[in-house]
């Protein structure tokens, strides 16, 4: 299923002939009662299934017609779902058309989380296969939750999933472009660019710089939608659509996945996405810096000195440092509007890799109460989150003998907090956070198929449902 479709039915059995399947929750402590309850043959073919509760364990009960009657999940015990999130995904990935409902009570975020590890299992990127329709498997949301909300995120966190898993010979700086335009257009916001060297004339020289060896212009995405009388948010994402690393080139290996390079402005679009679907009363301005990092005559040079639109002059150090460059003069440009909060996401350093994994997102910010919020809204949405520091002592470390600022320090300590560094130097005063996303699921996971993933933007939907809901 991919972002153009609606993901499941979560509101009603879509006049379905037959009653919807119940789907039973059961911890391995209480197997015991569960199958009591669920009478004698279902005990039986229990045993003789194997069944123990174990999480993520599916039993299929058949009514005397054959059909199925009613789906045993396994469900474990608090220990084993707290290593993992959106249980029920596997089984909705597995699941045949029908309807589905919970038929276990949760709490209210347990419940969210239930029907939405359900909605992201049903996730497939078909775009390049023939013969892959989807049986439709609608889920009905339980009681607490609300549907409309709930279909907004998770359209969101697929039209993130299908830009980062669209290669970049189809998801170029054009077409991240057009799809902006799209988005801009369901919801009835504004979007324009800025393209090529009128890049230049406007002062955004380090975008332009590091995308104008490419075949396809640089350029920067400007979206806005919302009151103007709102608070104002402003998200920042990094366009960079294919990363061959410049002049510093990567090897083969480190190459293989830079159509992911993008993920932060898949990201933010996504998120973007949720805010307008959900109608949230803010301000929202969308920065999308979109280029790709190539090699030809025109391409920026290890040791040149480059002059960003702050006036910052930035030594380049290494050309494969280059989202820093892009994203600081769309920080900039955020920072002039003057706005509440400015959220900017990049798929940024390999060491936010090494230190945190693939699933466990860094963020960075001087703001003690928004990196709070952002802890607490992670553990509420199960979008994992962690605060790293913005160290001054490391601020030596992006300070150069010849410009202002170094965008690749040498030695490779530190190397996300070092990258964050030199971000803030570009945020301005405005309540500011940082996240360097990995954008990308490596191997499957319940809910999380392989590939494209959107990282960061529920938490952050969270906090801004939280600080700008509206009253009554």
């Amino acid at each position: 299923m991919s972002s153009e479709d609606t993901p499941g039915d979560t509101g009603s059995d879509s006049g379905a002939e037959t009653d919807p399947i119940p789907i039973t929750l059961v911890e391995s402590q209480g197997l015991d009662a569960a199958l009591a309850e669920a009478g004698p043959i279902a005990a039986t073919w229990a045993a003789q299934s194997g069944f123990t509760g174990k999480l993520g364990q599916v039993l299929r009960l058949p009514s005397s017609e054959g059909k199925i009657a009613r789906i045993l999940f396994g469900w474990g015990d608090a220990a084993a779902r707290r290593r993992d999130r959106f249980h029920l995904g596997d089984l909705a990935r597995s699941a045949s058309a029908g309807t589905y409902r919970l038929d276990t009570a949760l709490d209210p975020d347990a419940a969210e989380e239930a029907a939405l590890g359900w909605l992201l299992g049903r996730y497939r990127f078909t775009k390049y296969k023939a013969g892959s329709a989807d049986d439709a498997a609608d889920f009905l949301a339980p009681d607490s939750v609300d549907p409309a909300r709930l279909v907004g995120i998770v359209e969101g966190v697929f039209l993130a999933r299908d830009l980062i898993n669209t290669p970049a010979n189809d998801m170029g700086p054009e077409a991240l472009a057009t799809t902006a335009k799209r988005l801009a257009d369901r919801h009835g916001a504004t979007c324009q660019e800025i393209t090529g060297d009128d890049l230049l004339d406007q002062n955004f020289p380090l975008i332009h710089a590091v995308g104008r060896a490419a075949a396809q212009a640089p350029r920067l995405i400007d979206l806005s939608w919302g009151d103007a009388s709102h608070p104002k948010v402003t998200l920042v994402g990094k366009g960079v659509c294919f990363d061959t690393g410049g002049l510093n080139i990567k090897p083969t290996g480190s190459m293989a996945l830079m159509k992911k390079d993008m993920g932060g402005a898949a990201c933010v679009l996504g998120l973007s996405h949720m805010i307008m679907a959900l109608g949230l009363p803010i301000r929202l301005r969308v920065l999308v810096p979109a280029v790709e990092n190539s090699i030809s005559g025109p391409a920026m040079r290890p040791g040149d000195v480059l002059t960003s639109r702050s006036g910052k002059t930035v030594e380049i150090n290494n050309t494969d440092a280059e989202g820093r460059l892009v994203l600081a003069d769309a920080l900039v440009l955020a920072a002039e509007d003057d706005p509440d909060l400015v959220i900017d996401m990049a798929t940024l350093t390999g060491a936010a890799r090494v230190a945190l994994g693939p699933e466990v997102v860094p963020f960075y910010t001087s703001d003690d109460d928004l990196a709070v919020d952002l802890a607490r809204a992670s553990a509420q949405v199960a979008d994992p989150l962690w605060r790293m520091p913005l160290w001054p002592g490391y601020e030596r470390d992006i300070e150069p003998d010849i410009a202002d600022l170094d965008n690749a320090p040498k030695g490779g300590f530190a190397g996300s907090i070092t990258a964050a560094l030199f971000l803030q130097r570009f945020a301005g005063d405005v309540p500011w956070a940082h996240f360097d996303i990995y954008g990308w699921t490596p191997a499957g996971r319940p809910g999380r198929p392989k590939g494209g993933e959107c990282q960061a933007a529920r938490a952050v939907l969270r906090v801004l449902e939280q600080r700008y809901r509206k009253e009554g």
